[in-house]
C-alpha cells in the first residue's frame, strides 16, 4: 500500500505529491523542518518540537503554519493513516512559491508550503547501536553561523556523514576553534570521572530537544552535568562518550577517530540514561 503523505491542505498518496519548482525550499533552502519520533504509535516529545519548530521560524521571519494544537492533531492522523508503530513523522515549513525565482522574500501573504511525511522503523528503540555502541571520526565543522535554527540547509551535515561513511565510521563530529560541536544529526557528550560534560547551548549547535529532556532527567537522577565546549582529546581520554537525538534517543559512543573510548562497551552513563529517556518518553508521549 502507498504511503500518504500531507502536502499543503491534502493527504496524498507519495507518488501524487507534488511542490512547485520555485518553491524557496526547494531553491533556496528557505524552510525549517522537525522530527517527530513515533514509539508504540505515540509521538515523543512533540511540545519540544512544536515550541522549537516556532522558535526557527521566528527567527527567519516566517509564521507559524497553523497552532500547535492543529499541528498534533496532523501529526496523529498521518500516524495513523500509515499504521505507524515505531518511526518518525518528518514535518517541513518553507516560504512558499513565488512564481520566480528572486533572493528577495516572496511578497507578504504568499502561501507557505507544508509539508509532512511517516517513515516506519520497527524496533526503533532497540537497535544494534544502541547495544553495541558506534564510531566516530571528526570533520571540521564547515556550516553557517546559526545552527540554533533548524533550517533544511542540511548539505554539510549530509558530507560529514559521508565522510564518516567512506572512513569506515558510523558518524562525524564536527569541530570549530579547536572543539566539538556537535555530531551531523545529534548534540555530543563525554562522560568523565561522574560529570557529563557536552556543549553549552549558543548559535553554534542545535538546541536538541532529546538533549533538553536527557540533562533534566540525568540532573533528577542526581548526576552531574558539565555544559561546556570539549576536544576530540577530551573524547578519547572520556569514560565514555555518547550522542542524543530525536531518533537515537541516547546512543554510545566507543570509538572516536580511532581511539577506543573507555572499555570500548557502551557505559554505565550512557546506559541508564538512555533507560530512564525510553521509560519516561513513552509515559509522556502523545
Amino acid at each position: 500500500m502507498s504511503r500518504i503523505v500531507y502536502v499543503n491542505g491534502d493527504f496524498v498518496p507519495e507518488e501524487e505529491a507534488r511542490i512547485s519548482v520555485f518553491d524557496r525550499g526547494f531553491l533556496m533552502s528557505d524552510g525549517i523542518y522537525e522530527v517527530t519520533s513515533v514509539l508504540g504509535g505515540k509521538l515523543v516529545d512533540f511540545p519540544g518540537h512544536a515550541a522549537r519548530l516556532e522558535r526557527s521560524l521566528n527567527e527567519i521571519a516566517m509564521p507559524m503554519p497553523m497552532e500547535a494544537e492543529a499541528l498534533l492533531d496532523l501529526h496523529r492522523d498521518l500516524v495513523a493513516r500509515n499504521g505507524i508503530e515505531d518511526g518518525l513523522v518528518y514535518l517541513q515549513v518553507t516560504r512558499g512559491n513565488p512564481q520566480d525565482r528572486d533572493f528577495a522574500f516572496p511578497p507578504e501573504g504568499t502561501p507557505q508550503s507544508v509539508v509532512l511525511f511517516t517513515q516506519s522503523k520497527p524496533g526503533l528503540a532497540d537497535g544494534a547501536a544502541a547495544r553495541d555502541g558506534i564510531s566516530v571520526i571528526s570533520v571540521p565543522d564547515i556550516r553557517w553561523g546559526r545552527r540554533d535554527i533548524k533550517t533544511v540547509q542540511l548539505l554539510a551535515p549530509s558530507m560529514a556523514k559521508m565522510a564518516a561513511k567512506a572512513a569506515g565510521a558510523d558518524d562525524a563530529w564536527m569541530v570549530e576553534d579547536g572543539a566539538v560541536t556537535e555530531g551531523s544529526s545529534n548534540n555530543a557528550y563525554i562522560v568523565k570521572d561522574g560529570r557529563i560534560v557536552t556543549r553549552q547551548l549558543g548559535s553554534e549547535i542545535l538546541a536538541g530537544i532529546t538533549r533538553a529532556a536527557v540533562l533534566r532527567f540525568a540532573r533528577e537522577a542526581q548526576m552531574t552535568v558539565e555544559e561546556r565546549a570539549f576536544t576530540i582529546e577530551e573524547a578519547q581520554e572520556a569514560d565514555e562518550a555518547f550522542i542524543t537525538s530525536a531518533t537515537s534517543f541516547v546512543t554510545p559512543v566507543v570509538q572516536v577517530d580511532g581511539a577506543t573510548v573507555g572499555s570500548g562497551q557502551p557505559g554505565p552513563v550512557a546506559r541508564r540514561l538512555r533507560e530512564i529517556y525510553l521509560e519516561e518518553s513513552r509515559k509522556a508521549a502523545l
